[in-house]
């Protein structure tokens, strides 16, 4: 059967661009459908959507949008559009792979509904700002991004060989199938962290043996909001959340900040889960320069030249505290707590540069004052990356999932 890349942009300034876009995926022996989320000017080429059913997916007026006085709405209208009609596409098995070119609004319109996609299906972006920090087009979804280089305006003797190498991008993800397996285990969810590896590791390997596969996802921010998504999108039936380090970052604002909602998909998705307070004695800033003035006489640890660490306090492990007890309250499936009572990390161990039992304690008691009757919280006097401790995680996932 043959595949379809759905081609997704402004027709009427860049319909040029994207029918050279559409000729050479074609001519590579593969179908095009094209979606045209233009506003204001005649489309350069007859779409197989077109803006009017695009709008119309939004439930707007593209003669109201279409006055150039209300471009703000317009970008709103045509992303939410644009997505209903990609999902449906891809729910209809119309959509293999998708592809997008433009500026910045064209890119947030664009990724908008690539975003809508599961995690797997190709996804191409040539857009101006490919170069730089996408995170906030990207999410937590695998888009490609290819910087355009020069503006996606007209075709030129530079935008004509990034154009030809993005269309044989997505024809080349598209035509290639995934290696498949018949070892489709259960997938269970893991944070993890430099300072929590040797405890991940060793929980990961009992998991495994017991036939299920375990994603680690590191607790960079980003890290910890794919893992969230992924729940939310149902590929996991366990998460091991054993690194909540990402929690000290929304507290102190540091740069691995998950947000207010990280560890709050699997307790709303009923996903049996094991949260355990590793890393919370760390907020993570970017080199020794960037932290902020009021943290500079605190006990601050250059973990690499890129990277500072800033010790938690007892004030800040008592908000986080409430926010893992909130998580946990929140949980409409299986959920336990585990309390490393010597240490949550590998500098927070007896001698080491985090060593502070009073700021733990601070947090393991705001946990404990403000769990609700009935969730279990074991307590044990390991360090995190103790064998013992990373065991009893592993061994107490598994009685749940069972």
């Amino acid at each position: 059967m043959a595949k379809t890349v759905v081609i997704i942009g402004a027709l009427d300034t860049k319909g040029d661009e994207f029918a050279f876009v559409k000729n050479l995926i074609e001519h590579a022996g593969v179908q095009t459908l094209v979606v045209d989320f233009g506003v204001m000017g005649a489309p350069a080429f007859a779409p197989d959507i077109t803006r009017e059913e695009v709008v119309a997916a939004a439930g707007g007026d593209l003669n109201y949008l279409a006055s150039g006085d209300h471009k703000d709405e317009a970008m709103q209208a045509m992303a939410k559009g644009l997505a209903n009609v990609v999902r449906g596409l891809y729910d209809d098995g119309r959509l293999d792979g998708i592809i997008g070119m433009g500026g910045t609004g064209g890119t947030s319109i664009a990724t908008a509904a690539m975003r809508t996609l599961p995690v797997g299906v190709p996804k191409v972006m040539v857009s101006t700002v490919g170069g730089g920090n996408v995170s906030a087009y990207a999410g937590t979804r695998d888009i490609t991004f290819m910087p355009s280089i020069v503006d996606v305006a007209g075709i030129n003797s530079i935008s004509r060989r990034i154009y030809t190498n993005a269309a044989g991008a997505i024809v080349g993800m598209v035509l290639t199938e995934s290696t498949q397996t018949t070892d489709e285990r259960p997938l269970i969810a893991a944070s993890m962290f430099g300072n929590t590896t040797t405890a991940v590791d060793h929980a990961r390997g009992i998991l495994e043996n017991k036939g299920y596969e375990v994603l680690v996802f590191h607790a960079t921010g980003i890290g910890g909001k794919t893992m969230e998504s992924l729940i939310s999108d149902g590929y996991i039936v366990g998460s091991f959340d054993l690194t909540t380090t990402e929690l000290a970052d929304t507290v102190c604002g540091g740069v691995f900040d998950a947000g207010p909602e990280r560890m709050m998909a699997a307790s709303r998705a009923g996903v049996p889960a094991v949260i355990v307070p590793g890393c919370v004695d760390m907020a993570n800033f970017g080199g020794i320069d960037t932290v902020p003035e009021k943290y500079r006489n605190r006990n601050l640890y250059q973990w690499n030249p890129d990277i500072t660490l800033l010790r938690t306090n007892v004030e800040e492990n008592q908000q986080m505290g409430k926010m893992i007890a909130a998580a946990a309250n929140a949980a409409t499936a299986p959920v336990t707590i585990l309390l490393p009572l010597k240490g949550v990390s590998m500098l927070d161990s007896e001698g080491g540069r985090f060593w502070d039992p009073e700021a733990d304690k601070a947090c393991f008691d705001a946990i404990k004052q403000n769990l609700k009757d009935g969730v279990p919280i074991i307590e044990m006097d390991n360090n995190i990356n103790d064998p013992e401790f990373s065991g009893k995680v592993a061994q107490t996932l598994l009685e749940m999932l069972s």
